[in-house]
């Protein structure tokens, strides 16, 4: 836990499919037994993306689980949360996505100072034969690391 911060969940698969660049920091409109559900870690942002919808950014697919405590007063898990941000940056936001077709990624969610945040990414999708690049990297630099370990300082 790093100045307050509390990561609650990650988009790792987002890291794999997109090429992310700007992240920005964003807040969300929750009712009550959602954000107990968070607090209590009950959330994936795997399937998770970013709507912009005259003027407002919305976090779609998000699956936070019901709070069982709440019973008849629960809310529905996959439902459409609006995101809080400065009407300016939405617009300028907006320009990027439409000049130069990015998407709006959720990356991670997690509890700033008691308030649940969403870092969104603004990316650009990645082609099979990037993705089979990536993996290869990863694959010889962790090969590496091992041989390394093997010999050991001398």
């Amino acid at each position: 836990m790093e100045d307050g911060i509390k990561v609650v969940a990650t988009n790792r698969k987002a890291q794999h499919d997109y090429f992310l660049e700007d992240r920005l920091e964003v807040g969300m409109v929750l009712k009550g037994t959602e954000i107990k559900s968070i607090r209590l870690g009950q959330v994936s942002i795997r399937e998770a993306f970013v709507r912009l919808d005259q003027g407002e950014l919305w976090l779609q697919n998000a699956h936070i689980a019901p709070y069982d405590p709440a019973s008849q007063m629960n809310h529905d898990p996959k439902r459409p949360r609006k995101l809080l941000m400065h009407r300016r940056e939405i617009a300028k936001l907006e320009g990027s996505i439409r000049q130069r077709g990015y998407a709006l990624i959720p990356t991670r969610l997690y509890l700033k100072d008691g308030r649940a945040k969403l870092e969104i990414a603004l990316a650009r999708g990645k082609r099979q034969y990037d993705k089979r690049k990536a993996l290869a990297e990863k694959d010889a630099q962790r090969a590496m690391q091992r041989e390394l370990g093997r010999r050991g300082p001398r």
